[in-house]
């Protein structure tokens, strides 16, 4: 592989560090949590922490879990803007269904299947140009 190919694959896995992080910082400022604080109910070091948040470190996939735990959000959700992921189809909704910890598997599959029905049939009676990319 040639430098200019190299540079660019780094750069795009520093871009990466750098959208996770700056997620991170918003999630945990959203919750009114110190960097501190979160580092706690992380397990992971205060100076880690705040160098994922600068974007200087991408997070493991199982460091993202914990960070998910402490934050009170989705892994799935940290997954998807670390780019571990694919976002799934209906977005942030489904994510919700999925990870919700007062409902059944079985109630959940209900839910999203409900939710993806009503998808297809609002587009289905939309014109082809103005329904959502998929």
């Amino acid at each position: 592989m040639d430098a200019p190919d190299k540079k660019s694959i780094d750069q795009a896995v520093a871009d990466l560090g750098r959208d996770i992080g700056e997620y991170i910082r918003e999630q945990r400022n959203s919750a009114k949590i110190s960097l501190r604080q979160l580092a706690k109910l992380a397990g992971v070091s205060n100076p880690y922490l705040s160098q994922i948040e600068r974007g200087l470190r991408k997070p493991s996939a199982e460091i993202l879990q914990q960070i998910a735990k402490g934050l009170r959000i989705s892994a799935e959700a940290l997954y998807v803007e670390a780019g571990f992921l694919e976002q799934r189809a209906g977005g942030a909704l489904a994510d919700a269904i999925v990870t919700a910890p007062d409902l059944t598997e079985r109630q959940k599959q209900v839910l999203l299947d409900v939710y993806e029905s009503f998808r297809r049939e609002n587009t289905a009676g939309r014109p082809r140009e103005s329904r959502p990319e998929e």
